[in-house]
C-alpha cells in the first residue's frame, strides 16, 4: 500500500518517527505532543530536522512511530510527550485528536506499524 508523504518546514527541532502537527504558519510542522494538537501526521526524515529545514510528513498510509506507552493493536493513538504515540483515551465527553490505529501492538520504546489517519474521537 502506498502512503501519502508531503514536505513541510520545521518551526522547532522534529526527530524521526514522530508525531506532528500543523505550525503557526502556512507550510510548518512542529512536534505534537498533547492529545489536543491538531496532528497532521508521522515525521519521515532519518536524520530529524532543525529549525527551518524541510522536513517529510506521513500523512495517510502505513509507516511506524515512536511509541511513549501501551497501545493494543488496533487503537486509536495520539500524542504523548515528545511526539511519541500513546492510546488515545479520552474522559467522557472529551475530544481528542488522533493519528490513527495501531497495526501491532506496541509497548513505550517500541517502534510500533500503524496507519495514520488524523481524526478525532470523543471519550
Amino acid at each position: 500500500m502506498s502512503k501519502v508523504i508531503k514536505s513541510f518546514v520545521a518551526a522547532v527541532a522534529i526527530g524521526h518517527q514522530l508525531l506532528v502537527k500543523a505550525g503557526a504558519s502556512d507550510g510548518q510542522a512542529a512536534l505534537a505532543t498533547a492529545s489536543t494538537d491538531a496532528i497532521i501526521g508521522v515525521s519521515d526524515c532519518p536524520g530529524g530536522a532543525a529549525i527551518g529545514d524541510r522536513i517529510d510528513i506521513v500523512l495517510f498510509g502505513e509507516t511506524e512511530v515512536q511509541v511513549g506507552g501501551t497501545i493494543p493493536f488496533g487503537t486509536f493513538f495520539t500524542a504523548g510527550a515528545g511526539g511519541k504515540a500513546v492510546p488515545a483515551a479520552p474522559a467522557a465527553g472529551v475530544n481528542a485528536r488522533t493519528g490513527g490505529i495501531s497495526t501491532i501492538g506496541a509497548v513505550s520504546g517500541d517502534i510500533a506499524r500503524v496507519f495514520v489517519s488524523p481524526g478525532q474521537i470523543q471519550g
